[in-house]
């Protein structure tokens, strides 16, 4: 299958437009260069000379180790594909798990589970240590986005309600009137009913009476006076529920409340259209929503350049500093947007400005893995140069024209945490009165992707400690984020977490790339499931039961996250309130929101559900269950019951294969095919890495490089295993890039996916797609990354020489 081959070969040769600054070993991009002398080292105390040879240093020391990860990433997958095709079909049973535990182990693929511990982490911050709530994932490239998640802190309830499907719009109660009036008073007071109701089952008053009677609200004596249109005062069942207020406490015009750890604030201005409709002039709940923001670099990003990384390490800098805005048009209004200061409060005993929060959810930032290198620096490496590259090297060294001869490209995880967390040492300078320091405990937080293993984990700790002894941190002051999203590190979580126990604030289950993984891990072992089919099988349920419960035995609660993963639909809200409160009923103290709207919506499941009572019991489950030996108190909760569901493989058995019919086998194609064309086409053309992309269907659906994973890995398990044939696949391909093609017709940046059908030729998006299918079994571990980083890098070069040919 060479038809991508075909059109790279089509393609001129392209000269790289990066002049590079050579210091000591290392060849640095003028532009990253000059961001780190210019904007990142001053007022650090640090200077230049210095960190650029600690820098070289650290790559020297660690790049080898890197990739000697990598290595054995492809020795044990080697290793399992033997195993496969030395035993087709034991996939089920007691005795096929056992041996193929047993094959895990002497491969090292297992390794021996640590005793009992508690991690030792320090100085975590509360949003992560104690309270529960949601956690937003943006793309640092987009300032605009970045500085939503971060003002996601605090949410509009009226909003989100008004604004999604929460509220039904049929029956006279549509977003715009039949007249065309942008505010509807009948949705309207089904949005007033809905918050009262909120406010009755959270701050419930006393004696049965209901928020939804009151007429006026005061601080008489500490104590919140709720006045009823019976003429009657009522209080809070829970008077230590009201902790603050602005205003004066006669007629305050802002209420602030805590439930479950979380505030929530009651708006009262009878001057707004809302206010003063409502009896109690209520013109708003505001809830706090969005505890942390991840900052990502990683899945939802295409940072494939020099230039995109200093926009990107730009960005950062700028939250870090406290200076970054963005300026935007809405209703024709120039707004300028920055970070949200801290908020101050009366605090209920009557002491002005006696209660502060934190205006801004408290940020990560996502590294990226240890997979790919990046061009924007080069080093000379000790090794040959065949030992040396990875996968991406070849691809994006031929498109930059970097010479071949004993030059590298950094890992990209080195480059990563040495700059950012030299970012965030502004951020550590701010006096603790400052009002938009992030962190108060001072703690730098990384969040580090697609980890296989404890080795990796290790190494990413060894690579931190690095950066902080030339950065003149506190060792450990670098807290670690550790995805659960590769079955190496599912099966071997405890290990991983004892690798990392100073410094581990966060474990999160990232099951897009966990079926990514598994998918490609058992590429040979079977037929995969449907990819429906897949989100009940037994290894997922076992993943994410198991992430809890290892998490809260090695000592987590109280002192990091356990988190969950992505709501992907952002437009059906309705579901989300639904379906998304069994995050929180598992015992995670976070989970993943796709917007800042759905952050406010799911901050409701943290007040139905007291987090730290779920993970209470948990814990004494567990200690039951270490104390028994063979009559388990539930078995869903042993360690081996666990393993050998994860173990599991989601492979469909021959009957269940018999039921499929040839237009389930094309439609799950399509689905797969359309999916990945709609995702690429922006990334390769735009540079677009997280987008709300229409299915076949039509629903909008966040996708990332995590989903890409799955669908690319999907068809070629299936291609694999000659469920389906070159021929459909490229029959897809055409006929659903017709689908995408239409589907983007109003976007004036879009380049279609057919240039003509007639002469058969399609865009470079459409060959990174055909690429990402017919190679995705070769892909390392299944991942995208080096495929989309060589076509963007592609289509960049061609689009800058067409703009200085047009010059």
């Amino acid at each position: 299958m060479n038809i991508f081959a075909i059109a790279a070969s089509k393609l001129p040769d392209f000269e790289s437009t990066f002049t590079r600054v050579t210091i000591g070993k290392l060849h640095i991009a003028t532009a990253l260069y000059d961001l780190v002398n210019q904007e990142i080292l001053p007022n650090t105390g640090i200077a230049a000379e210095y960190f650029w040879q600690g820098f070289e240093s650290i790559v020297q020391d660690l790049a080898p180790k890197n990739k000697a990860l990598l290595v054995e990433r492809e020795r044990l997958q080697a290793e399992l594909n033997q195993w496969h095709t030395n035993n087709p079909n034991i996939i089920e049973g007691d005795i096929a798990i056992k041996q193929y535990q047993a094959f895990l182990e002497k491969i090292a693929y297992l390794v021996p589970e640590p005793s009992d511990f508690n991690i030792t982490t320090t100085q975590v911050d509360s949003e992560l240590a104690q309270q529960a709530g949601p956690q937003l994932v943006v793309p640092i490239l987009n300032a605009r986005y970045a500085l939503n998640a971060a003002n996601a802190r605090w949410g509009s309830l009226y909003d989100a309600l008004y604004g999604t499907d929460v509220i039904d719009d049929t029956h006279g109660c549509e977003k715009i009137t039949a007249d065309g009036k942008v505010y509807n008073p009948v949705r309207g007071a089904k949005v007033i009913a809905y918050g009262r109701s909120v406010l009755d089952r959270y701050l419930p008053l006393n004696q049965g009476a209901s928020h939804t009677h009151a007429t006026a609200y005061s601080i008489v004596n500490g104590v919140l006076h709720v006045l009823l249109n019976t003429g009657e005062i009522a209080t809070l069942r829970h008077t230590e529920q009201c902790v603050g207020y602005k205003g004066n406490a006669n007629n305050p015009s802002k209420i602030i409340l805590l439930h479950h750890g979380l505030h929530l604030e009651i708006v009262i201005d009878r001057t707004t259209t809302i206010g003063a409709s409502d009896a109690a002039g209520i013109s708003d709940i505001i809830l706090e929503a969005a505890l942390s923001t991840i900052l990502d670099l990683e899945d939802s990003v295409a940072v494939v350049d020099a230039d995109d990384k200093v926009l990107a390490y730009r960005n950062w800098l700028g939250i870090t500093q406290g200076h970054l805005t963005e300026t935007l048009e809405k209703k024709g209004v120039q707004i300028t947007r920055g970070l949200n200061a801290d908020r101050f409060y009366t605090a209920i005993d009557g002491t002005p400005n006696g209660l502060r929060l934190q205006g801004r959810a408290l940020m990560f930032l996502r590294n990226v893995g240890h997979l790919m290198t990046h061009p924007a620096i080069l080093y000379e490496s000790q090794q040959p140069i065949s030992e040396s590259n990875n996968l991406s090297n070849s691809l994006s060294n031929n498109i930059l024209n970097i010479p071949s001869t004993g030059l590298c490209e950094i890992p990209e995880g080195i480059m990563d945490a040495v700059i950012t967390t030299a970012i965030a040492l502004h951020d550590l300078a701010k006096p603790t009165d400052n009002l938009l320091r992030n962190s108060r405990t001072g703690s730098i937080y990384i969040v580090k992707p697609k980890m296989h293993g404890p080795t990796e984990v290790a190494f990413t700790c060894e690579l931190f400690s690095r950066v902080e002894a030339l950065l003149g941190l506190k060792h450990a002051t670098v807290k670690l984020g550790i995805m659960d999203e590769e079955r190496r590190t599912s099966i071997n979580l405890k290990a991983c977490i004892a690798a990392a126990s100073e410094r581990v604030a966060f474990i999160n289950t990232g099951f897009l790339d966990r079926t990514g993984d598994e998918i490609h891990t058992a590429m040979l072992a079977g037929v995969m499931l449907r990819k429906a089919d897949m989100k009940h099988s037994t290894w997922l349920n076992n993943y994410e039961l198991n992430n809890v419960i290892v998490g809260l035995a090695c000592g987590l609660k109280g002192k990091a996250q356990i988190g969950k993963g992505m709501w992907a639909m952002p437009d059906l809200m309705a579901n989300m309130l639904k379906q998304k409160i069994t995050h929180v009923q598992s015992g995670a103290n976070t989970a993943w929101v796709p917007s800042p709207t759905a952050a406010t919506l799911h901050a409701l499941h943290y007040h139905d559900v007291e987090v730290s009572t779920c993970q209470t019991q948990l814990l004494q489950q567990i200690q039951q269950q270490l104390t028994v030996d063979t009559h388990q108190i539930n078995p869903k909760m042993d360690r081996h019951s666990l393993l050998t569901g994860i173990l599991s493989m989601p492979i469909a058995s021959p009957s269940e294969q018999s039921q499929w019919r040839d237009i389930d086998k094309q439609r799950e194609l399509d689905n797969n095919v359309q999916s990945i064309l709609g995702y690429v086409v922006r990334w390769i053309d735009q540079g677009i890495g997280c987008s709300k992309v229409p299915d076949i269907n039509g629903i909008y659906l966040m996708e990332d490089r995590a989903t890409l994973r799955i669908s690319s890995q999907h068809i070629a398990n299936w291609l694999h295993h000659d469920v389906l044939t070159e021929h459909q696949v490229l029959d897809s391909f055409k006929r659903m890039a017709a689908i995408v093609d239409t589907q983007n017709a109003n976007d004036n940046m879009y380049t279609p996916l057919i240039f003509n059908i007639n002469t058969n030729e399609y865009s470079m998006a459409y060959h990174a797609a055909l690429e990402l299918v017919f190679q995705g079994k070769n892909q390392p571990s299944g991942y995208t990354e080096p495929i989309l980083h060589a076509w963007r890098l592609r289509v960049k070069t061609l689009q800058s020489n067409q703009i200085q040919h047009t010059s």
